[in-house]
């Protein structure tokens, strides 16, 4: 299944059970544009490279379009529209005043140099700069990129466009970036996990947590997590898992991985697996936090997990999500539990347009707060329709694009 098939499954799913009539079905799962570049770059050799650059720009009822740029192999227009329309119904969930978007190019930016990086992403920005800005589409990181590439990036459209860092968010703190935006969707990651679990009576010390992933999101749940007294017992990168029953020293783990260029090979204070060991241990909490699609029909029956948390963007293909629900896994969905990132690029922008910048503690605090309200609200509608937790989610986040898509007169 394509991933746009994916997330087009659970739209209908939810818009089922609301009722929709078909014209507006068609009109909120089609995107608003899909734009292909050619983005034809010198590598530092003084050959001419080309690849493919995307934007989808799938909603903008509810406010300017918002959502990463990603540098990686599998990078596709059909990728892009479906995280594109994913981040239309994720910042619905947190009542975030923003539409969806994504974009990026189908390369692997470990094979180039950083200077290669840099002339791509300015051959990228003079390809789309018309068509994004403050009020129209803010990106941001994503998998592949960092708050560096975004630094380029708005020195580039401001070229064109003059001054205005709320272009683009995730950038670094010394360039108008927020405090907290690093650690944001971990943190958030963490947050859901503990009302996650007190709403379903197990205690923090009584958890034993896997993450899958070791990058920015799965160290810092981790982080959280672990200072919250959830034993984490397992996690795991690209060098395989590591493991201990009675819970792994995180902030060892952190000031390691720190040290050895983000990575944990050569860690020596855990029983290392191989990498796919992790998805299949016995736990009480497994929260993907890598790639997509890990789990699938081929391997959910041997999930143990009673509670999964997608950290990932679509880590469970929908034939998996029916397996694990028939189950009785409870699911937290991509949706409300990695709305953290996004949610902070939001703070940043907000401070941008104010030019004003927040504290640490306040960007937290407000992150915290709008995650838990959205938590209670998707948790209150799955308990009172008896539906899934992500059931729940599509629908609120479907019937806010669609009473906005009505205010503004879209109706029929």
């Amino acid at each position: 299944m394509r991933p746009s098939e994916s997330t087009n499954l659970y739209f209908n799913q939810a818009a089922d059970r609301l009722g929709m009539a078909e014209w507006l079905r068609k009109l909120l799962v089609t995107p608003k544009r899909e734009v292909t570049v050619q983005v034809a770059f010198e590598r530092d050799n003084g050959q001419i490279e080309t690849v493919l650059g995307f934007r989808v720009q799938h909603d903008n009822s509810r406010g300017p379009m918002k959502g990463g740029l990603r540098y990686h192999p599998a990078v596709d227009l059909d990728e892009v529209r479906s995280l594109a329309s994913l981040m239309t119904w994720k910042t619905a969930v947190v009542e975030i005043p923003y539409g969806g978007a994504k974009g990026g190019i189908g390369i692997d930016p470990k094979t180039l140099s950083r200077k290669e990086v840099e002339r791509m992403t300015r051959v990228f920005v003079d390809e789309i700069h018309e068509i994004v800005g403050p009020d129209t589409d803010i990106p941001a990181p994503d998998m592949g990129t960092n708050h560096e590439v975004m630094s380029w990036f708005r020195n580039q459209w401001e070229k064109y466009h003059g001054f205005n860092p709320a272009v683009i968010t995730g950038k670094p703190v010394e360039e108008y970036g927020a405090r907290g935006r690093e650690e944001a969707t971990g943190r958030g990651v963490g947050t859901l996990a503990v009302k996650l679990m007190k709403r379903l009576n197990v205690r923090p010390e009584q958890c034993r947590t896997v993450i899958q992933g070791f990058g920015n999101v799965g160290s810092h749940a981790a982080k959280f997590l672990s200072e919250a007294a959830f034993p984490v017992i397992a996690v795991s990168d690209l060098s395989g898992t590591y493991y201990n029953p009675k819970g792994l020293n995180v902030t060892e783990m952190l000031s390691y991985s720190f040290k050895n260029g983000n990575q944990l090979t050569g860690y020596s204070g855990a029983e290392r697996m191989p990498g796919e060991a992790l998805l299949e241990m016995d736990c009480d909490l497994l929260i993907p936090a890598a790639l997509g699609d890990v789990i699938h029909k081929e391997n959910a029956n041997r999930i143990r997990a009673k509670t999964i948390i997608e950290a990932a963007n679509g880590p469970i293909d929908p034939e998996a999500d029916a397996i694990l629900s028939a189950k009785k896994v409870t699911i937290l969905p991509d949706i409300l539990a990695n709305a953290g990132g996004v949610t902070v690029s939001y703070f940043e922008w907000v401070q941008n347009r104010q030019h004003y910048r927040w504290s640490l503690d306040r960007v937290r605090q407000e992150l915290d707060r709008t995650m838990t309200d959205a938590f209670e609200n998707v948790w209150q509608q799955s308990a009172s329709l008896d539906i899934s937790l992500r059931t729940a989610a599509f629908m609120l986040a479907i019937s806010r694009v669609q009473r906005a898509t009505e205010l503004a007169g879209m109706s029929h």
